[in-house]
């Protein structure tokens, strides 16, 4: 298999509602015009092919939950252009907003900006790579999807992560998220624990 490109990869620290927050932002160009993109990210039958299965109206307004992991309101659509949604989940809210930029006619770049909460023992020990590395493992899978128009396989996508391929891949987007977090200001020691513990998570196999 060809090498998987890492995304590019920002963190900003700011303050949201009166809380400490951090933007961690994702960014991927993928082949396929703006339409084609738009509606892998947001059509219910697609989404479990590179995804997740989501139910509930994914309208503006509209309530949604993904199986087993978060739910959320969508708070804002520009199709096919941005959309934006609350991100709840393990008692926490978050929040994401989604812009694609068209690259000609045969390329679209995905932008991803989620916005969390940094004052909790899970960002503590986890930083952005918490969020970032998931969401840098649905940027892959969405490529192998836009590439071939099938669906993944999750029980071999899960044997990936702990494969050789797979651990170098994630352990390439954490040194990522660790320059990002430096970068955006966070003291040089934290990011790294952070980013290691990160790693270590994703790519150790689970006890049988």
């Amino acid at each position: 298999m060809s090498e998987t490109p890492i995304p590019d990869h920002t963190v900003s620290y700011s303050d949201r509602d009166g809380q400490d927050v951090a933007v961690v932002e994702v960014l991927r160009t993928y082949a396929g015009d703006i339409a084609d993109v738009w509606d892998a990210l947001t059509n219910p039958v697609r989404l479990p092919r590179w995804f997740l299965p989501v139910s509930g109206d994914l309208t503006l307004g509209g309530r949604y939950q993904l199986e087993g992991n978060a739910g959320g309101t969508i708070t804002a659509c520009d199709a096919p252009n941005s959309f934006a949604s609350t991100w709840e989940f393990g008692g926490f809210t978050s929040w994401l907003a989604v812009t694609l930029t068209a690259d000609g006619t045969d390329r679209t770049t995905v932008r991803l900006a989620h916005t969390v909460a940094t004052d909790n023992d899970h960002w503590r020990q986890f930083g952005p790579g918490a969020v970032g590395i998931g969401w840098d493992l649905s940027f892959r899978g969405l490529g192998l999807h836009l590439a071939t128009g099938g669906g993944l396989d999750p029980e071999a996508e899960q044997a990936w992560d702990i494969s050789p391929e797979g651990v170098a891949y994630i352990t390439a987007c954490g040194e990522a998220w660790f320059a990002a977090d430096t970068t955006g200001g966070a003291e040089a020691g934290a990011a790294r624990a952070r980013a290691d513990a990160c790693v270590t998570f994703y790519t150790v196999a689970p006890e049988a």
